[in-house]
């Protein structure tokens, strides 16, 4: 009996609903002799994705279900998550429903019924544009030909290179792969090497794979350097005009020690009735980088600097980001101003904003500020004794506008990130917890209060711009935090159709301050938020609890804030024209989509890197042994923090070989069915480096002379034992988490919040 393919798609597209198979076969009369033969046929449409296999033996047209749009990511283990475009959850995407996708594909998927638990499942239908070009791994020679297996461990990223491809690659070389031809289901992707990085033990070589795996610029074009060459060094008489002179005021910047670009400048001014008024100046970067000229679309298609722990890849070249955009002590420099009082309580009580010239009084460090702000350093103050009235203001302000964010129910992460310490010779000397001081929150505070004001200031005028947004978190992920944190002994206020609200979180992260779980309640809480991202809707920023937010403060380092520096400057200059409106409504959903997704790459560049770096430095110390404190539970293992360098590795559950472990999800524990020994997090523990591997950047602990809890009860020793640990985690804390909320703390990895 032959069927074709066509008259089975329409009779399963008729029935406008999933239809099961036994009436796919009554439609065409087929036997139960010949049902294997209808089988293989209505498979042969599932495999080229016209029809969607259903549960309970159904088909369904691809047609039927609602198509998704978005970015792949993939897992190592084989599965993908598709980001939809127009938002809402990922949707899971299952290895058999991946159809020869690579990760950062953007593809059309069929948005399959929910499952039992809840849980989104699709499948690839087709892919609209590739997301990847390159490939960075290790060449491998084979018979007659040769493969790179790709440094990203994802499916379908490997790549095979014919004999006349491998160039100038020898076995075991790092490389580069260009992909000529890319996965399908039948065979994987094929290439060629384009660039021979070195061997993949070396440091340097694994860095530049990182940057080359990202996709990252680390040199610029000949016409963008030739047009940086040509800026003015200096600030003329024709270049003040129409400018506000604000160069008798006392502005500093305040940055970390080896930061190399200053971008923004505050001042202080006590006025009557308790009044602080302040003025944020920040480098023009607009007056120099013209819209469409080539330092501009070299701007956009990298989208934001990158911080690695030694280095920096710069948004713009170093004749402006450290030239004449860097708000050098002593120098004149133009600048975009905002004017801002406040009343005693923090409250705006006035905002202007205009074209400004400046003359940094000072460059102070986040060190310095916070020995004369806080610890009343005689040394420093005398050092700075022209400065300390107004740095003793700015805390106080500082502290104002702190109470009434707090106030507001604004969420503040405790989440600690790694600042690498190098000598002289680039080497690693020390992993530490970065330092959060309240010099750094006075400039966190500041830039926060100028970035809310711009925005309020442009919506106002129901101007079109970019503005920086938060969404409200999933019900579903905050339920299952919710039932998470329970576990722990902390209930989370709502549920239901309840709203939550920023503060009842920060109550909760108030509550586990301090805690063995802190960390782990965090990271936990944070995962269960969306990301903040660019938009051009206004729609506010949940994490802030601010209606109305946008990036203004760094246009040196993130394209978004050059963008709303041209559209603050025409609003000021009153140039704004209707064309002027009609282009950005076209152009800005674009840029804020770009510019997101370049932050994201940033973000995993940063984080690999430094990863890599935490890898390196461990290598050499392979054996040795460290107190460190469990951080985090799961099937396969325990995570674990030293106590002596701000490092995490993983213990396998399989290197606990004194019993058979099992894993209670809920109480995040690991148990010995025989000896009933537990892990659980906060626990002390001794551990031994066993495995170190930089290329996967990954680092293995051994236990070592513990054993775990035998009960749920602890003894006074081993509560004694974790106190002390704690102790000595949060000696080497210096604060409450990552430094500074809207600027990066440059020199020293772990700096920035991006809020």
């Amino acid at each position: 009996m032959k069927i074709p393919l066509k008259k089975i798609l329409d009779i399963v597209t008729a029935a406008k609903e999933p239809l099961p198979f036994r009436e796919i076969m009554g439609a065409f009369g087929v036997s139960k002799r010949e049902r294997r033969h209808l089988l293989l046929l209505v498979d042969e449409l599932v495999e080229r994705g016209e029809l969607v296999k259903l549960k309970g033996n159904r088909y369904a047209p691809v047609g039927l279900l609602a198509l998704v749009t978005g970015r792949l990511s993939l897992h190592p283990d084989g599965y993908g998550f598709l980001a939809p475009e127009k938002g809402g959850d990922d949707l899971y995407i299952p290895a058999r429903y991946l159809a020869g996708s690579m990760q950062g594909d953007r593809v059309e998927a069929a948005a399959l019924p929910p499952r039992h638990d809840g849980k989104r499942e699709g499948r690839i239908v087709s892919t609209l544009e590739r997301g990847v070009q390159t490939v960075v791994g290790i060449y491998r020679e084979l018979r007659g030909s040769g493969i790179v297996v790709a440094a990203a461990h994802r499916p379908g990223s490997d790549v095979s290179i014919p004999v006349n491809g491998r160039g100038a690659a020898r076995n075991g070389d790092l490389v580069v792969a260009t992909i000529t031809a890319y996965p399908t289901k039948e065979c994987g992707a094929a290439g060629k090497v384009a660039e021979v990085l070195g061997l993949p033990d070396d440091p340097k070589v694994q860095l530049l794979a990182i940057i080359r795996k990202h996709g990252l610029s680390d040199t610029f074009p000949p016409q963008v350097l030739e047009e940086a060459r040509d800026v003015k060094k200096g600030v003329s008489q024709d270049d003040l005009q129409g400018r506000t002179d604000l160069r008798a005021l006392k502005m500093v910047t305040i940055d970390g020690e080896t930061a190399r670009d200053f971008d923004d400048a505050v001042g202080v001014a006590q006025e009557s009735d308790a009044m602080i008024r302040l003025w944020v100046s920040i480098a023009d970067v607009a007056h120099y980088v013209r819209p469409g000229s080539p330092l501009d679309r070299e701007a956009y298609l990298r989208g934001t600097s990158v911080y690695f722990p030694d280095c920096c890849i710069p948004m713009l070249p170093e004749e402006l980001s450290n030239g004449i955009c860097s708000l050098l002590p002593g120098r004149d420099r133009l600048t975009l101003t905002a004017e801002l009082l406040f009343g005693r309580d923090g409250d705006l009580l006035g905002a202007s904003f205009y074209p400004s010239v400046i003359r940094s009084a000072a460059r102070l460090t986040y060190t310095t500020v916070e020995k004369i702000v806080v610890a009343r350093d005689m040394q420093a103050s005398a050092d700075n004794r022209f400065l300390v009235p107004e740095l003793m203001l700015m805390k106080e302000l500082a502290l104002r506008l702190m109470a009434l964010r707090r106030r507001r129910g604004s969420i503040d992460f405790d989440l600690p990130e790694p600042e690498i310490i190098l000598d002289l010779q680039g080497e690693i000397k020390d992993i530490v917890r970065s330092k959060r001081l309240l010099a750094h929150r006075i400039i966190e505070e500041f830039m926060l209060a100028a970035n809310e004001s711009v925005a309020r200031t442009i919506a106002d005028r129901k101007i079109p711009s970019l503005y920086r947004i938060h969404e409200s978190p999933d019900p579903g992920k905050i339920q299952e935090f919710r039932e998470f944190a329970y576990n722990f002994g902390y209930r989370l206020p709502g549920g239901g159709d309840k709203d939550l609200a920023p503060s009842q979180i920060q109550q909760l992260l108030d509550e586990a301050s301090g805690r063995p779980e802190e960390r782990m309640i965090n990271e936990v809480l944070l995962r269960c938020m969306k990301q903040a991202r660019y938009s051009a809707e206004q729609l506010g920023h949940f994490g802030l609890a601010s209606p109305c937010y946008t990036h203004f403060t760094s246009p040196i380092r993130r394209y978004p804030d050059l963008v709303v520096h041209r559209i603050l400057r025409d609003v000021l200059l009153g140039a704004f024209t209707d064309d002027q409106r009609q282009r950005l409504e076209k152009e800005l959903p674009e840029t804020a989509a770009h510019t997101s997704r370049r932050e994201r790459v940033a973000m995993d560049a940063e984080r690999e890197s430094v990863n890599l770096r935490k890898a390196q430095f461990m290598l050499s110390r392979l054996g040795e042994e460290y107190d460190g404190i469990v951080t985090g539970v799961a099937a396969f293992g325990f995570f674990v923090e030293l106590v002596e360098f701000f490092v995490e590795g993983m213990v396998p559950v399989a290197l606990l070989k004194n019993d058979y472990y099992q894993y209670l999800e809920k109480e995040h524990l690991l148990v010995g069915s025989r000896t009933g020994l537990r892990f659980r997090i906060g626990d002390p523990v001794r551990v031994k480096v066993s495995r170190v591997d930089p290329e996967r950047r990954r680092i293995e602990f051994a236990p070592e002379g513990f054993s775990g809890e035998s009960s749920p009860r602890e003894s006074s020793g081993r509560g004694e034992q974790r106190k002390r640990l704690l102790s000595g985690i949060n000696s080497r804390r210096f604060g409450n988490g990552p430094a500074s909320g809207d600027k990066k703390g440059k020199g020293s990895h772990g700096g920035r919040r991006r809020r």
